[in-house]
């Protein structure tokens, strides 16, 4: 089902999957990554995780964020911390329209900073947390002046950087050097359910170590050969072990 819902005059498009009403007790929303979207063919690991929460009876809702997928936007005006206000109008959309009692959320990469913070925020409404891949060690990329190739002089930001081909607002590297990223996790004390490949060539396993360390009800799985998308050689124990959290 395409739900659509706006924040801040933008229009943010996304699925509902896994049931055919838009009422629903319980939901699973996730959030995807840096210049992502939510995954729209089999062997993208959003759309994985969803399909597979879909077949154990667990509905699922996955919005992209602005300037991802199909939803409106400019990636230059990106920011994370935009992308929290994102994240909790998702959440209201799920408490107010859909009547959602348990809340689940998935994050990955950068999806899974945004679900660490948020779930604090919300940390007496969401049941559960799973953080694939969770991109905290950006600030220290940022800190540096690194994204995922690109440099810059972190002491005097540019306006635009250009990541991947795409332009990065200078207010996105801004903000992130000075993000709480650990410092807000770890006011949630629910369970959580930490993923990290080892083979992960954009956020190191550390990241991953560090939320198990300060979040006092997770568990960590370091897997071998996985790589930072989570599509490796145990996606699908990936899956299963997702799921088997989240419908316990």
């Amino acid at each position: 089902m395409d739900v659509t819902i706006k924040r801040d005059g933008l229009e943010l498009r996304g699925l509902l999957e896994g049931t055919d009403k838009l009422e629903n007790d319980t939901i699973v929303i996730q959030f995807h990554g840096f210049q992502g979207n939510i995954g729209y063919e089999p062997g993208k690991i959003n759309y994985d995780v969803s399909h597979k929460l879909n077949e154990v009876g667990l509905p699922t809702l996955r919005f992209n964020f602005p300037s991802c997928g199909l939803s409106d936007g400019d990636y230059k005006n990106m920011t994370i911390l935009g992308q929290l206000l994102d994240a909790m109008a998702i959440i209201d959309f799920a408490r107010t329209k859909m009547g959602a009692k348990k809340i689940y959320i998935v994050g990955h990469s950068q999806g899974g900073v945004v679900a660490s913070m948020v779930a604090a925020y919300y940390r007496d409404l969401i049941d559960k947390v799973v953080l694939l891949a969770p991109a905290a060690t950006l600030k220290d990329d940022a800190l540096r002046g690194e994204c995922e190739g690109s440099v810059y002089d972190p002491n005097h930001i540019p306006l635009r950087v250009e990541v991947n081909g795409e332009l990065v607002s200078g207010q996105y590297f801004r903000t992130v050097q000075l993000l709480p990223i650990y410092e807000t996790a770890q006011h949630y004390d629910g369970e959580v359910l930490i993923i990290h490949g080892l083979e992960d060539e954009i956020i190191p396993a550390s990241a991953g170590r560090k939320y198990h360390d300060i979040l006092p009800n997770s568990t960590l799985y370091l897997m071998e050969g996985e790589p930072h998308s989570l599509e490796g050689p145990k996606v699908q124990e990936t899956l299963q072990l997702i799921a088997d959290f989240l419908k316990d």
